[in-house]
């Protein structure tokens, strides 16, 4: 069995590291940490401050006294094109040298600028082609993350796509349903990833630009308050004595407000694959993503799109030693968790 990576989420406001371990009765969970990091050390997906990374990646090895070298990270945003196309059927070898090609077709940046790599879905459709997930990712925002993970004396071995990371975190985690169609949505801090399943099968994704930072700037804004104490009133702390007896009212109205248009944004891209896949059936919806524990989101999805909505729980089959763990701070943390264990699933050599 091939060795396991390190799980190193770089996200928006904290880094999260999930090691685990495999074994013949599953995964086994060895270490998890988050190290928060400074707002805009990360501005849509773009690192702008590389040392507060580094430093927040070095505590945060060094506090959870991890060894190994080897990590998986993730990057999300506008650098990375997803996209499903179909292809003449042909070997594995001819697809090799024709997907440069083909990603002209349907990516909008030069071919020299990314990376590219595919995955096939169905080696043969009924119209007697081949189905493929096309990825191109900017090397210039992989070459970032991977050099602050070098910084922080790391070997990063695998880049992949967080939307992609969240569903490894589902797979092994909850038992899908055959013809089942479900939708991850992990809402991070300033992008949200929504990756909808059909059948196992990644069958549309997408990243929007909102996140839980939206909460936290309409807080600040409409409150007069600094970040902390937004974010505080956010996750439901008491943030200002003063006016404990009227803000929290406040809040509720505005993270209402807030959870609707996040909800909308969602909803769109949920109508524009109804629309686009007539057979599809969605049964759930599963949020990851510290701000997947805000009620007031739940609601607004809910109701927008008239499915049931629960918060993806990525320790859910894991085994745990409840003697090395405080089990009431991995079910606070669970959603934001998601992505790295995703990552930590990943071998060393793995495609």
């Amino acid at each position: 069995m091939a060795k396991l990576t390190v799980g190193l989420d770089i996200g928006s406001s904290s880094i999260k590291v999930v090691q685990l371990k495999a074994s013949k009765r599953g995964y086994q969970l060895v270490n998890f940490g988050i190290e928060p990091i400074p707002p805009q050390t990360i501005v849509d997906g773009t690192i702008m401050n590389q040392g507060a990374v580094v430093d927040a990646i070095r505590d945060l090895f060094a506090k959870l006294r991890i060894r190994q070298k080897q990590v998986a990270i993730a990057i999300a945003g506008h650098s990375v094109i997803i996209k499903k196309v179909t292809v003449p059927k042909m070997t594995p070898e001819e697809l090799e040298q024709q997907i440069p090609w083909e990603a002209e077709h349907h990516i909008p940046f030069s071919k020299d600028d990314v990376y590219i790599d595919h995955q096939v879905l169905n080696p043969n459709t009924p119209q007697g082609q081949m189905e493929l997930l096309l990825v191109a990712a900017k090397k210039e925002v992989v070459g970032d993350y991977e050099a602050a993970a070098r910084e922080a004396q790391l070997e990063p071995v695998i880049v992949d796509v967080a939307a992609f990371t969240v569903q490894n975190a589902y797979d092994i985690n909850y038992d899908a349903t055959p013809n089942d169609t479900v939708v991850l949505i992990n809402v991070g801090a300033a992008i949200s990833n929504i990756n909808i399943l059909s059948n196992g099968v990644s069958a549309f994704t997408r990243d929007v630009t909102i996140g839980g930072n939206a909460f936290t700037e309409e807080i600040q804004k409409q409150l007069n308050v600094g970040y902390d104490e937004a974010e505080a009133y956010k996750v439901g702390g008491a943030g200002g004595s003063e006016a404990h007896e009227v803000v929290p009212q406040e809040v509720e109205r505005i993270l209402e407000q807030v959870s609707d248009v996040i909800a909308g944004e969602f909803q769109r891209s949920l109508d524009f694959f109804l629309a686009t896949a007539s057979d599809a059936n969605i049964s759930k919806v599963y949020l990851a993503g510290g701000s997947a524990k805000i009620p007031a989101l739940h609601r607004a999805i809910e109701d927008r799109s008239r499915l049931a909505v629960e918060v993806l729980n990525p320790f859910k089959k894991l085994q745990i030693d409840e003697n090395r763990f405080d089990l009431g701070f991995l079910n606070a943390h669970a959603a934001e968790a998601c992505v790295g264990v995703g990552l930590g699933l990943r071998e060393e050599g793995d495609d």
